[in-house]
């Protein structure tokens, strides 16, 4: 697996090594001990999946600690736009967000530790979108960010998209209280 450093210090994409031939292709899409080899020494605790239609945004969310997640996510089939907006006060990237368009096609998996708000939209019918989480889900820690937040400036690449009344409500940025600090 080959590790891409983005703008923002934290974020990893990550790209498998895939076999394919013809019968198809092979790929490990996890493997403690090489993301150990990248900087990536977490516990992966819980495994989550979802199925989109086209256009379906889910985000920007995050969990608060002590159950704040880091989160290994990936598309098994389809296409989405995914978006990590920092969130840790201090940060010289603090507000700002990095994007990445993550398929089955493409293989490709991004790495988002802990003070990091998130969210996706899907950019085909029946996207498999599935991650791996740091931490256990738990309702009463659980933030999010208005994702079409003005300040934020997020293309997310379509003209309509279907949200959850949560995500529909959730604060703009400048009223958020973060839970995360900076740590070099």
């Amino acid at each position: 697996m080959r590790a891409e450093t983005t703008p923002i210090p934290g974020l990893l994409v990550l790209h498998p090594r895939v076999f394919e031939d013809e019968r198809g292709h092979f790929f490990e899409s996890y493997n403690r001990d090489v993301l150990a080899e990248l900087g990536i020494v977490e516990d992966f605790v819980q495994d989550n999946q979802s199925l989109s239609q086209r256009g379906v945004l889910r985000g920007l969310h995050f969990q608060s600690p002590p159950f704040a997640q880091g989160k290994l996510v990936r598309v098994v089939t389809g296409r989405v736009f995914d978006v990590a907006l920092d969130i840790r006060v201090g940060s010289p990237t603090y507000g700002q967000h990095y994007g990445i368009e993550l398929s089955g096609a493409n293989k490709t998996q991004f790495w988002i530790p802990p003070g990091f708000a998130h969210g996706f939209v899907t950019l085909e019918d029946q996207t498999l979108f599935a991650y791996k989480c740091t931490a256990l889900y738990s309702k009463v820690s659980e933030g999010s960010v208005r994702w079409n937040d003005p300040r934020l400036g997020i293309d997310w690449g379509l003209e309509q998209t279907l949200l959850s009344e949560k995500d529909q409500m959730a604060p703009l940025f400048n009223e958020l209280k973060s839970p995360f600090a900076f740590e070099l």
